[in-house]
């Protein structure tokens, strides 16, 4: 009986630490696609700096171009950049309590293993 619980305790751990071990590999993804839209960002505002204010700029929107004032453009990218930034500040507090999360899972793993040596050989025997 105490063996079988075990087995369901190795269980529910090892489909927390597969579960925990994707959201943060979700999270990291995010994260450097918001750091990519950041840096985008960053470096339209550089080129649109070195533009005379009476030059006519373009927005893509698909495959078309819109005229567009250059103080437009500006803001929209100081826009995407501040909220790029946000993200990233959210993702990096996720970021930091999935890893906790699987920090915690390794040592209930940890403890779960030292309880009952037969389980740690079983596991090792596995062919995975």
């Amino acid at each position: 009986m105490a063996d079988e619980s075990i087995k369901t305790a190795f269980l529910e751990i090892q489909g927390r630490m597969i579960e925990t071990t994707r959201k943060l590999k979700q999270v990291q993804n995010q994260i450097r696609s918001k750091e990519t839209d950041k840096k985008r960002s960053f470096l339209t505002m550089e080129e649109l700096k070195q533009v005379p204010d009476d030059t006519n700029v373009y927005k893509s929107i698909g495959k078309t171009f819109v005229l567009e004032t250059k103080a437009t453009l500006m803001n929209e990218q100081e826009n995407k950049f501040k909220d790029s930034e946000t993200s990233i500040t959210a993702l990096q507090s996720s970021k930091e309590y999935l890893e906790k999360q699987i920090a915690e899972v390794e040592n209930n793993l940890r403890e779960l293993l030292q309880q009952d040596p037969g389980l740690a050989r079983q596991i090792m025997s596995m062919n995975v």
